[in-house]
């Protein structure tokens, strides 16, 4: 459950003096971005698994339950460790992906591995999209979760820079190899 508080002020607040650039637009779009896309896979691969069509092409066996359970016993119906891995192959792949997302960050930089991610997300998008078997489907998650996995990593990055205090966000941000920089 949301929790807040709410705090007294001593009166109006000040403006920052910024002003909506294309800049500020682009890192507020990029940051967006990540979420985004594990958010529609969240969506779209808990729909789709209860799909019959679907069930019937990759997962007969857990139709054949659900039709079975459609006369009382509704526990275990998706019981199967092939949907397991199906479900869960992107979200591995996510993980392995955002461990090495920040070496990879640095070298590439941020843009490249944006776009690295995106293209990632949309070729796996491709395989499953045109998935013939279950095998298409497991590896074709697997881009995908790689896509997630780098873009969130990134989008972190960007969202986090904005929010640090003025004249930290530099330290905050900076590469290793610039120490005067980041003691400064």
């Amino acid at each position: 459950m949301a929790g807040g508080v709410i705090v007294p002020s001593d009166g109006p607040a000040t403006d920052y003096g910024g002003g909506l650039t294309l800049s500020v637009f682009m890192t507020c779009l990029v940051a967006a971005s990540g979420g985004l896309i594990f958010g529609y896979d969240i969506g779209i691969s808990g729909g789709v698994s209860e799909m019959e069509p679907f069930l019937r092409r990759f997962f007969p066996r857990v139709l054949e339950r659900m039709a079975a359970s459609a006369k009382g016993n509704e526990y275990c119906l998706y019981d199967s460790q092939t949907l397991t891995a199906f479900t869960s192959s992107l979200y591995v792949a996510g993980l392995f992906a955002s461990l090495v997302a920040s070496r990879v960050t640095r070298a590439m930089g941020r843009q490249a591995v944006m776009l690295m991610g995106g293209a990632l997300f949309f070729a796996g998008g491709a395989v499953t999209g045109g998935a013939v078997n279950i095998a298409m489907l497991i590896v074709g998650r697997m881009p995908l979760g790689f896509g997630v996995g780098f873009t969130n990593q990134v989008s972190f990055s960007v969202r986090l820079r904005p929010a640090a205090p003025s004249g930290n966000a530099s330290r905050a941000c900076a590469p290793e190899s610039e120490p005067s920089k980041v003691s400064g």
